[in-house]
């Protein structure tokens, strides 16, 4: 269970990135960030796996609170997937996913490729949930498409067994029909190891579609904690405002041949 507890974060300025914030995420949940440019959402997911440290308040992951003194340890057990993703290009689709348990091995493993048995089944077994061919292991991922390689973001993040994996903005440079494919994957994932997962998004069409809970931040503040059938129009202006040059709000039906290829 992930606890955040009255928490702010000031930075130089007087600037309140995060201001009271207070909220409890239960384990193997899906939960979305949603909020316009500047609301706080960045700060959140630092504060969560330890590389920002709150102004005030606590932040607490299965009864451990996160503090300077255990920074490295917490974040061992937190994942992260970035929009620039961080992959290998001239490693394979199998290596790329293994290097995801990099701090857990002895140098001359990772120098060598030499990975135990074990932790080789699990990398094959995560490319699989997320929807790559066995067969296409070997292959390097600089061959591989956007939506693959983020697949294979999503396999690594997991292959360390994590408490919670974070993703930030993980489709934003994806097309629809290949970003709701990503996220269908990485929810499946999520349900299959139980792992919490904490997805900063800014389409709400793609919240509304995949969330189990949607925390939506303005100026630093949640204005909105939920399911997504509790999202109205009415919760998307007090989430964004009245201008539409920082929302995706149309909520509208997901095409039915988009839906089945995302679920696929």
């Amino acid at each position: 269970m992930l606890q955040l507890k009255s928490v702010t974060k000031v930075y130089p300025g007087n600037t309140k990135a995060v201001n009271d914030v207070t909220v409890t995420i239960p384990n193997g949940e899906f939960c979305v960030l949603l909020g316009p440019s500047g609301a706080g959402k960045s700060t959140l997911m630092g504060l969560i796996n330890g590389l920002v440290l709150p102004t005030s308040g606590s932040v607490v992951l299965n009864d451990e609170q996160v503090d300077a003194r255990n920074q490295k340890k917490v974040q061992q057990r937190i994942s992260m997937i970035h929009q620039q993703l961080h992959l290998i290009p001239r490693l394979s689709m199998l290596h790329n996913v293994l290097s995801g348990k990099l701090y857990a091995l002895p140098l001359w493993r990772v120098l060598a490729k030499h990975f135990p048995e074990n932790d080789q089944r699990r990398a094959c077994q995560l490319l699989a949930e997320v929807g790559l061919d066995e067969s296409q292991l070997h292959r390097r991922v600089s061959a591989l498409s956007g939506g693959q390689q983020q697949r294979v973001a999503i396999a690594r993040a997991f292959m360390a067994h994590p408490e919670i994996v974070l993703a930030d903005e993980p489709v934003a440079s994806l097309d629809p029909t290949v970003s709701r494919s990503v996220l269908a994957s990485l929810r499946h994932t999520s349900k299959q190891n139980n792992t919490t997962v904490v997805c900063s998004l800014h389409q709400v069409d793609y919240a509304l579609e995949f969330a189990d809970r949607i925390i939506a931040m303005r100026e630093g503040k949640i204005v909105f904690d939920g399911p997504p059938q509790r999202v109205s129009e009415s919760e998307l202006v007090n989430i964004y405002g009245s201008s539409d040059d920082d929302k995706s709000t149309a909520i509208k039906p997901v095409p039915q041949i988009e839906r089945e290829v995302a679920l696929a």
